[in-house]
């Protein structure tokens, strides 16, 4: 008897654990290689609160993520109808939580953005966090 009660606790703990939901578990590693992204905007030069004098951006490019915290990210935009192309990747760093939110910076530029991802990393989302900004991106892994 003692046994039965035994294997019948234990077969009900492996069944409540079985059932429990399971949770998107990310961290740097999840955002890892290429990810083509679009992304697009309003600036405000001057750091305009009323939104007077804002004026379009919209860029295309490339982000490359180590799975380590740190990414490149080549690209082209177009700044008030003046497009420009980099030479040299931007550089910058990005950190990814256990809830799959996260921060990235790119150094190169001084840029700072939230982010949202899945558990798979095969999209990211971002919106800059920059004053005088409303920008955001879409970036799917090749």
């Amino acid at each position: 008897m003692k046994r039965t009660v035994s294997v019948f606790f234990t077969l009900a703990a492996v069944t409540a654990l079985l059932t429990l939901p399971v949770h998107a578990q990310c961290s740097n590693a999840t955002l890892t290689g290429s990810y083509p992204f679009i992304y697009s905007g309003q600036n405000a030069p001057g750091h305009s609160v009323t939104g007077k004098n804002t004026f379009g951006n919209a860029a295309v490019g490339i982000f490359t993520f180590d799975g380590a915290g740190n990414f490149t990210i080549t690209y082209t935009v177009v700044f008030n109808g003046h497009a420009s192309s980099t030479s040299v990747p931007d550089t910058g760093t990005y950190t990814v939580n256990s809830d799959c939110t996260g921060t990235l910076t790119d150094t190169t530029i001084d840029a700072h953005f939230n982010l949202a991802t899945g558990a798979s990393g095969g999209e990211v989302f971002g919106i800059q966090t920059d004053p005088g900004n409303t920008d955001t991106f879409d970036a799917k892994k090749l």
